[in-house]
């Protein structure tokens, strides 16, 4: 497989931190925060949904004869079908995808939202240049991507001023990278707070750490502790709607290193959260 392949990009600068092409220093440590009880989540409102039902419609999109056949090996391991729909993707719909990579989440927001829609897809100036020039551009010459806003811009203010009233805003399997890569977490949360509609949903998708592991891991094995997300997101504005179950993987012992190229034949099977976070 050909490092800069578009599934081998999706994720992230994956490829960059496993075969040891960054220098960055290791995360700062963060105080673990145990996830809420279930009597805390009643207490929330948070919902914690076992089974995504998905629309006929959306199930369509995904089995698309004309996908990518390097794409459609992947879905197996990113549900992409139950994504969409726990995100309530629907034609015509205004969306984001950061950390874009090279394009298989976009493609998918593209197909779902439809030519009425349109989709943003962003990566930083960084990783177009290290790993997603290629990839990208050829996927958004691709006749179903041309309702696809390319947006090159830092992750602290990841969205052009025309991207405003948007009904979702996605992050998939990159939060984790942000902190390596020095990012102010609390920018970008506001940032997508600011261009979201009332009612808007912010959707996170990321690799769990053990308890106890906070950010310490998100160089050295990609993972993150879910209860740093949980705390940092609502910061910014955001309430915890809900959180879905379909990319959990109870037996994983969240240990090894999640980047595609370390995890291998384990791509895909790694023990995922899936959070949902609404503005207000």
């Amino acid at each position: 497989m050909k490092l800069f392949s578009v599934p081998v990009f999706s994720g992230l600068v994956l490829a960059l931190v496993a075969c040891g092409g960054t220098s960055s220093a290791p995360a700062t440590p963060t105080s673990a925060v145990p996830t809420p009880a279930p009597a805390a989540l009643a207490a929330s409102n948070e919902q914690h949904v076992k089974t995504v039902e998905v629309p006929a419609a959306i199930r369509a999109f995904v089995d698309a004869p004309d996908r990518d056949a390097e794409d459609k090996k992947l879905d197996a391991g990113r549900k992409p079908a139950e994504l969409l729909a726990f995100a309530g993707i629907k034609p015509g719909m205004k969306v984001a995808d950061l950390a874009a990579g090279g394009g298989y989440t976009t493609e998918l927001l593209a197909r779902a939202v439809g030519p009425t829609g349109v989709v943003y897809g962003q990566n930083s100036p960084f990783i177009i240049e290290k790993f997603a020039e290629k990839p990208w551009t050829a996927r958004l010459a691709k006749p179903v991507n041309k309702n696809v806003v390319r947006v090159t811009r830092e992750f602290e203010d990841p969205l052009p001023p025309e991207a405003k009233d948007l009904d979702a805003v996605l992050i998939v399997l990159f939060y984790h990278d942000t902190f390596w890569m020095k990012t102010d977490q609390a920018r970008m949360n506001a940032a997508a707070f600011r261009a979201l509609k009332p009612g808007g949903v912010y959707i996170i998708v990321d690799h769990s750490g053990r308890a106890g592991t906070g950010t310490t891991e998100v160089q050295s094995i990609h993972r993150i502790e879910e209860s740093v997300v949980r705390k940092e997101v609502p910061q910014a504005g955001f309430k915890l709607a809900a959180d879905a179950e379909f990319l959990r993987a109870p037996d994983d012992k969240r240990d090894w290193n999640t980047a595609p190229f370390a995890a291998a034949e384990r791509r895909g099977t790694s023990d995922r959260f899936v959070l949902k976070f609404v503005k207000p």
